[in-house]
Order: structure tokens, then sequence, then C-alpha cells
């Protein structure tokens, strides 16, 4: 049974979406999900299923709409998938709390600084479905938006890394 990766868009951030990881374990578990175990508050969640990709995010969105009131967008990725992720980190060499990885299910413009604003200092690189950056002076501080943003949801390296060796374990 493949172990997945689900990323919550716009969940305990900023004092929107709230959502206790307790009820994310718990709606889950109502989809069917196995071995649930949640990280952080910012909505990342590890589990078995047997449904595919589409099919696991259908029914997490779902439960999370009747639960919220409102659409969540979630993000699958397999275990392995994840785990391709912290390999092909192009800035391996910075610290983790200064990489940011963008995960998208919209396809990503070959040229990742198409229709930016406010860029500095940061550095981009094209994944597969994520786009990594690089914030040299952290991202508090930064004015960087990339229009993927808005169909997408960032995670620090720091964390991919953790929920890559989370779903690994299951």
């Amino acid at each position: 049974m493949p172990a997945y990766v689900a990323l919550l868009r716009a969940v305990n951030v900023g004092g929107t979406g709230k959502l206790p990881m307790t009820e994310l374990k718990a709606l889950c578990e109502e989809a069917g999900f196995q071995d649930v175990r949640t990280y952080i508050a910012s909505g990342n969640v590890v589990f078995r299923s047997t449904l595919g990709e589409k099919a696991a995010r259908s029914a997490l969105e779902t439960r999370l709409q009747a639960h919220m009131g409102k659409p969540v967008q979630v993000f699958i990725r397999t275990a392995e998938e994840m785990a391709d992720v912290v390999k092909r980190n192009p800035f391996s060499r910075e610290p983790g709390n200064r990489v940011a990885v963008l995960f998208t299910d919209a396809p990503l413009p070959a040229d990742p600084t198409i229709g930016i604003t406010g860029q500095k200092t940061e550095q981009l690189a094209l994944g597969k479905r994520e786009l990594f950056i690089l914030y040299p002076n952290g991202m508090g501080t930064s004015r960087l938006r990339l229009p993927a943003e808005k169909t997408g949801t960032v995670r620090n390296i720091n964390t991919v890394a953790k929920l890559a060796e989370m779903a690994a374990s299951l």
C-alpha cells in the first residue's frame, strides 16, 4: 500500500484556516487512510492508502470542505516523490530554513522568473512539480511574489525532509 504526503494550502497560517492537527488526522482516518501522522501545525500529514493520488486528494478535499465550510486545496506526493524532491534540492549547501519548496499541481513555466515581482537576492530553480526558492536573507524580509503561489503551497526544505523521512518509515 503506497505511502503519501498531503500538504494543505493556507491552513493555520496568519490566523486563517484554523484546523487542529487532531481534526486533520480524524478526517484522514474517516477517508480510510491508514497509519496517519501529522507534522507541525501547518497542514502536513503522512498516511498509507489504497487510493491513487487523485482519489486520495479528492477524498481529503471533500472532507476538509465539509469540515471547514470552504474549499481547502491539497497537494499529494508519494513518499518516493518527496524523497526525490529532497535529493534534487539545488540549494543543498544552504541552511534548510533559507530554502523553500513551492509545490504545485499546475504546470510551471519553463522560465520561473516570468511574472514575478520583488526579486532581490532570491534565487529560483525549476523542479518537476515544484519550484525551489533560496532566500539568502530569510523569507521574513523578502518581497518576492510568484504567480505560482496562488495555486501552490510552500514548505521549507527542513519540513520537506522530515515529511519524506516520516513517509518512508510507514
